[in-house]
């Protein structure tokens, strides 16, 4: 177990370090480049991160999640992420000039063609870092990952106050590219094979994907807001939707991510040694919404000062956007770790299946909003998150009998910690009275419920208290 909260620790410093950095860079950009100019490089990261999903035809998870993995085995992965990953940067150069004309956006050509550099690195240092999860190896993941995103933060900052507005991002990430390869070569684990080979291939390609398929299908789901935003609003909506996105987006990336590449090999380990995966899930829901709630929570009470901070008075048209997606953002993290379960389990259909069902939803109901306009959009995004929750609930209960009531009760110390964080926060809006809530107020808030967080998961020993303290027992 000690083995397990070292990796969670190695894992949230990784993924703090990316946050801090990401953060920093946004509060940065968000005063170099104009909004318009965040929009288009906001299509193209969107248009990019889709054709990502197809880039190795899941053999990064194949890699971690099989019981055994031979020589033959990995050289075949090579051979089909490269394949992959080369035949997309052609084809996403390709169509660059098609794309910048669809959007009617004429830089976003050139930050395409940048973009599609990236897929001719990713397959090598993407086969070390499986490797590094399938191993455990969380200090070396943690030396690649500070590579990328420290490579990253500098290189766009210079490259944006240097005047190359758009494609400035899009050079960071080829930059940040090539260090986290650097970094990874020389971390890699002993036995890595770099040899491709042709056997093996087509008993690894139905399972990969498979695995590909429900990603894909998850990815559109995700991107659809930002591309039918672009293709209707404009560029600026985009980058406005982005934001208000992006402040949520703060817990995945100071927790989820860092939870994720943990709990999913945590997840098979259970698996292959035979152990309870509804314990473990139950386990992790908890520990999630613990962090989850109060984030979301605090998030929507506090969205005017915390824009104002990060991105200036100029963002504010997001606030309101952050306040209708708060509270499915926090209903959906009690089952985001569901995919991992699934995956790990060897269920990649149902995953697919779930993915599917959730991804049509979300299109029919976000292509009536964004004719709407920005806030319907909005709404269409946490309805949307209600309905995969619902999903993921109902495959839960088919395959390993969860009942609602039982995982209630086990997230009531989350909802008693929810409840003591806010509660203080609230407090200090009420004594603001008609005053507008500025940066004092959300240090007051953040504080003081931080605080009341903090007693109430320490009083009732929450499972979290401990997998905290046996991580810092392992520093």
């Amino acid at each position: 177990m000690r083995g397990v909260a070292r990796n969670f620790a190695f894992g949230f410093a990784e993924k703090y370090l990316q946050a801090a950095l990401a953060l920093a860079s946004s509060i940065i950009l968000a005063r170099l480049l104009s909004p318009s100019e965040i929009g288009v490089y906001s299509i193209a990261a969107v248009l990019t991160g889709l054709a990502q999903v197809f880039r190795d035809l899941g053999t990064g998870q194949l890699l971690v999640a099989r019981r055994e993995l031979s020589t033959v085995e990995q050289r075949a992965l090579l051979s089909i992420s490269v394949a992959m990953g080369w035949s997309l940067a052609v084809l996403l150069a390709g169509l660059a000039e098609p794309l910048g004309a669809f959007y009617r956006q004429p830089d976003l050509a050139q930050v395409l063609r940048i973009l599609a550099l990236n897929f001719v690195l990713v397959p090598f240092s993407s086969q070390i870092t499986a490797m590094l999860r399938r191993e455990m190896h969380a200090s070396a993941l943690l030396m690649v990952s500070a590579s990328y995103c420290s490579t990253q933060f500098a290189a766009t900052i210079a490259l944006a106050a240097g005047g190359l507005g758009p494609c400035a991002l899009a050079w960071g990430s080829f930059a940040a590219t090539f260090a986290g390869l650097l970094v990874a070569l020389a971390r890699q684990p002993a036995g890595m094979a770099w040899r491709p080979g042709l056997q093996g291939i087509r008993a690894l390609v139905r399972p990969g994907g498979l695995a590909v398929a429900g990603n894909a299908i998850d990815e559109i789901g995700v991107v659809a807001p930002d591309l039918i935003a672009g293709k209707l609003l404009g560029a600026e909506q985009v980058a406005l939707l982005g934001k208000a996105q992006s402040v949520l987006s703060l817990f995945n990336q100071a927790v989820t991510s860092a939870v994720s590449p943990v709990i999913f090999p945590l997840f098979a380990r259970h698996a292959r040694e035979g152990g309870d995966p509804l314990q473990a899930y139950v386990s992790a829901a908890a520990c999630m919404t613990a962090l989850s709630w109060p984030f979301f929570l605090f998030a929507g009470l506090y969205a005017d000062p915390i824009v104002a901070l990060l991105y200036g008075h100029q963002w504010q048209a997001c606030v309101p956007l952050i306040r209708i997606m708060c509270g499915a953002a926090a209903l959906y993290s009690m089952f985001n770790m569901g995919r991992y379960l699934l995956l790990a389990t060897g269920h990649i259909g149902e995953q697919a299946r779930i993915d599917a069902i959730a991804v049509l939803g979300r299109l029919s109901m976000l292509l009536p909003a964004g004719l709407a306009g920005l806030k319907w959009l909005a709404v269409a995004i946490a309805f949307s998150l209600a309905l995969r929750s619902w999903l993921v609930l109902r495959c839960l209960q088919k395959l390993y009998g969860l009942q609602p009531a039982n995982l209630l009760r086990a997230l009531r110390k989350s909802a008693m910690a929810t409840f003591a964080a806010i509660a203080p926060a609230m407090l200090v809006l009420a004594m603001a009275r008609n005053e507008a809530p500025g940066v004092l107020h959300l240090l007051a808030g953040a504080g003081s419920g931080a605080l009341g967080w903090g007693l109430a998961i320490w009083l009732q020993q929450h499972p979290l208290a401990g997998l905290l303290r046996r991580a810092g027992w392992q520093q």
